[in-house]
């Protein structure tokens, strides 16, 4: 994305803070043997990018995903979202940041089993509060349809395959409209076709509608079809072949 792309009118001309930004961030497990997850990583990402983070087992990938996205607080270190610093805010402001800026995706999809894929997409609709119970249903209904599930809204997830249990994901990760959706190995327990699938509506979403997607992934294969890649090693950055230098020298 290129600087020319980033230009915010709102603030008079001025280029646009990147949509989610980690600077010289640190995370180590305090512990008789303290571990160290990620270190010092400078990191920018901004509107509508495909970012692909690789790397071995054990590299920090998953922990540096959930830094991002304000899962989990770095040691030192500084984690901003849309220019804003996060390390300021207390867990209301950094909850209500999560729910109204970021959807998240895991490897396994963590819906809740007792609820209907439409009640599960609901959830952080009813946690941000921001629309009645109707609208809710309405959306709700309307995102699985767009990923193909309109007929298993009231199923329960033992009744949907894997497949469709990660498009109910998607769609749940995206209730609350966040411009940012991270995914942390979004298709390592599918088959290949559904894999492919969710590859697709990840690819869709940001070509059709603007999203940002940063994806944990073990397959360099898919990372490789990406629009930008990070490789970690032992916690830090060994490549990024998407970095913008110029505006991290000005930042």
């Amino acid at each position: 994305m290129s600087e020319a792309a980033q230009i915010d009118p709102a603030a008079g001309g001025a280029a646009k803070p990147p949509l989610v930004q980690a600077r010289a961030v640190t995370r180590i497990l305090p512990g008789l043997v303290p571990t160290t997850l990620v270190h010092d990583i400078d990191l920018s990402v901004r509107d509508n990018e495909f970012v692909a983070i690789t790397g071995p087992s054990g590299s920090g990938k998953s922990s540096l995903l959930y830094l991002l996205g304000l899962l989990d607080v770095p040691s030192s270190g500084e984690v901003k979202i849309n220019g804003r610093a996060t390390a300021p805010m207390h867990e209301e402001e950094r909850a209500f940041t999560r729910l109204s800026t970021i959807g998240f995706v895991f490897q396994f999809h963590f819906l809740l089993p007792e609820f209907s894929a439409r009640d599960n997409v609901m959830l952080p609709m009813r946690a941000l509060g921001r629309l009645s119970a109707r609208d809710m249903a309405e959306r709700a209904e309307a995102l699985l349809a767009a990923l193909g599930l309109a007929e298993h809204a009231a199923k329960r997830p033992d009744q949907l395959s894997g497949g469709q249990r990660q498009r109910v994901a998607v769609a749940r990760a995206l209730a609350n409209a966040p411009p940012l959706i991270l995914a942390d190995e979004p298709t390592g327990s599918l088959d290949s076709k559904s894999s492919e699938q969710v590859f697709d509506i990840l690819r869709d979403l940001v070509d059709r509608h603007g999203k940002t997607v940063v994806a944990v992934t073990h397959d360099l294969t898919l990372a490789a079809r990406m629009d930008r890649r990070i490789e970690l090693r032992d916690g830090g950055i060994v490549a990024d072949d998407g970095a913008d230098d110029n505006w991290q020298q000005q930042s």
